[in-house]
This record gives structure tokens, sequence and C-alpha cells, in this order.
């Protein structure tokens, strides 16, 4: 394939930020088509984006991103939109993540079956030119809530997007409750869980969901598991009126947006991206991509907690006993439950796994 580069300056950049990149006009052969919430929102949006990016310029490719139009209210029609855009100004290639994307993908890719698509977080939607990316995020989930557990925290909180109907934040709530209870057990101790999909339907930071996450850190809550696009802004600004008050990122290494955040439950979404994009220019689509799902956790090094040394704020719990936790996880000597239903925003649902565990008590907020 014809490799031609375009580097989007910082001025252009910041423009097509406020303007919505639906309009850009400039040749692109990587696209990115985003989910709802801003570009660099310090996850799902940013991590896939960033991928592409990494790719792009290091094989000298024209990318861009294409925000669908109307923010968090964005509809299929405004992403279909974004999508035809990109192929527009010349796509190859769309990546989009999101379980959002589904129907606008399906409909863009049906009309447009020499362009290929990433479905990232996504699944099988039988079309030879889609390729879905899914994660294990139970993995990376259960690696969150061992570690906050095993650094002496007992009273956690859990805040999901996608009013309960989401399978990735699903498998993040259950495998964070599973970790906390194991290592509760390991310790001879108790956790309570107070967790709820109450409002995080959006994924979208609210002055409900922060005054909701405040009464839970007033109450005693020592950590809370923020798992949703820019959620984490409203559970920030809970934290921040006490001086205890500890959060758990997602998606992404979020440790830069405030100190507050202990740890993160990260999905290789950059490193994946790239590889797909790699398989892709390298001839292999039919081989090894099309009208298939790539499931990826810990043995492919695309689920866990970011260890650098800005990132890691653990003051007991070590590197040598995430290595053995990671390690555990990746060679299948640790076992996750990742059969999740497909709505957990019931009491019944947590009442259910309430009674499986033996070291954990969850309370639910609807």
């Amino acid at each position: 394939m014809k490799k031609s580069f375009i580097l989007l300056s910082s001025a252009l950049l910041t423009a097509s930020i406020l303007a919505g990149c639906n309009k850009n006009k400039e040749p692109v052969e990587i696209a990115v088509v985003t989910d709802v919430g801003q570009l660099m929102d310090g996850g799902f949006n940013q991590g896939t984006y960033e991928g592409a990016k990494k790719y792009a310029e290091a094989h000298k490719i024209a990318y861009n991103y294409y925000a669908p139009a109307n923010g968090s209210k964005a509809t299929d029609a405004d992403r279909e939109a974004a999508m035809n855009s990109a192929i527009e100004n010349g796509a190859k290639v769309i990546v989009a993540p999101g379980f959002l994307q589904e129907k606008a993908m399906r409909n863009v890719a049906q009309a447009n079956p020499d362009v290929k698509f990433v479905f990232v977080d996504g699944w099988n939607l039988g079309l030879k030119n889609i390729t879905a990316i899914s994660y294990k995020e139970e993995e990376a989930g259960y690696m969150a809530g061992y570690a906050v557990t095993k650094e002496g925290y007992t009273k956690l909180g859990g805040t999901f997007g996608g009013g309960g109907s989401n399978p990735a934040c699903n498998r993040f709530s259950y495998g964070f409750i599973q970790g906390a209870n194991d290592a509760a057990t390991a310790m001879g101790k108790t956790v309570e869980y107070k967790m709820s999909f109450k409002n995080g339907s959006s994924f979208s930071a609210s002055t409900e969901l922060q005054t909701q996450i405040s009464g839970w850190y007033k109450a005693g809550t020592e950590v809370v598991f923020s798992c949703g696009g820019s959620m984490v802004n409203s559970v920030i600004a809970a934290a921040q009126s006490y001086e205890n008050a500890k959060i758990v990122g997602v998606d992404t290494d979020q440790a830069a947006l405030s100190p507050k955040i202990i740890t993160s439950a990260t999905k290789g979404l950059a490193v994946s991206v790239e590889k797909v994009l790699g398989e892709f220019y390298d001839g292999k689509w039919d081989a090894q991509l099309a009208d298939k799902t790539s499931k990826l956790g810990a043995a492919d090094n695309a689920t866990g907690l970011p260890t650098a040394d800005g990132s890691w704020r653990f003051k007991t719990f070590t590197k040598e006993e995430y290595k053995t936790l990671f390690d555990g996880i990746a060679k299948g000597s640790i076992t996750i439950d990742s059969k999740t239903p497909e709505n957990m925003n019931t009491q019944e649902v947590w009442t259910a796994i309430d009674e499986k565990l033996t070291a954990a008590t969850i309370s639910f907020e609807a």
C-alpha cells in the first residue's frame, strides 16, 4: 500500500478538537472515530488514538481522528457521518472504540467493503472487513481489587459506566470484587464493597455522580474504582475534600490526572491497536483478522496495573508481589470468573454475587 504522512501541528489539533474533525478535509489513511467523551480523555479514546498515532507516525502514514457530533448525546447517525467523513478523505482503515459503534460500523462497513474497520472493545459482526479487539477486563479489575486490599484498604467502592449493560464495565466490576475478596481471604480480613451503575449511563462526568461519590467518601469509603470515560473527573472532584480518599483509574494509566489515583486497571489499548494496524499493513488481514475477534489479556500483556515510578503509589503492596500476581493470571494458575450477567444494574445480581464470596460484603446503590 502507498504510504504518506501528515503531521498534525498542535494548532491544528487544538482547532480540530474545538471544531470537530468531521469537517476536516486533510487526506487520511488511518482514521480513529472516537467514542463518547473527548479525544484526550485520559482513558479509552486517548489510548486508542495514541496507538493509531504511534503506528502512523512510525510508518509515515497519514492519520486523523473524527469526533461524532453531539458529544455524549451522539446518535448512530452521528457516528455514521464521522465514519463517512473519514472515508471521503481517503481512509483505508477506521479504528473505532466503544460498544456504541456497533450499528454505525455495521452499516458503513456494508456500504464500503473495501475499507477495513477495527472495532475496539467490540465483537464479531460477521463481516469480512471488520475485525474486533476485546479484553479480559476481569483480569485488570481483579489485579486492582487485589492490590488495594493488600495495601490495607477494606472499605471499597466502584462506580461503573454503561448503566449495567456494558460488557467491559461488567467484567471490570466483577473482577474487582473477586480480587478484593481473594486478597482479604489471604490476609484473614473482610472487605466492604459499595457499588453502583446509577450515574454512569453516559460515561460522563456529572454533578450527580460527584455528589454520590462524595457521600461515599464521607461515609467512610476509602477507595473508589472509577470505571467509565470522563466519570473520573467527578470522582476526582469528590475526593478532593477528603484527605485520605483514593481512586482506581481505568483503561489507561490515569495517574497524571490526580495524586488521588493510587493505581489504574489498564488495558493495552495502544499496544493492541498498533498490533492490528501492523498486521493489516503486512497483508495479514484475510488470514488473521477478517471477521475475527482478538480476546486479549495478561498473557498478551494487554491487562494489568501500571508500574512506572510515577504511577506506582502503593506503600505496602510491592512490585514483586504484583509480578507474582500478574504471572499467575497470565499462566492460568490464578483463575477469575468472567461469566457476568448481561445487565448488572440490579440488586438481585449483586446479592447473588455476594453469596459466592467468603470475605466480602456488597451493598448496591441503584
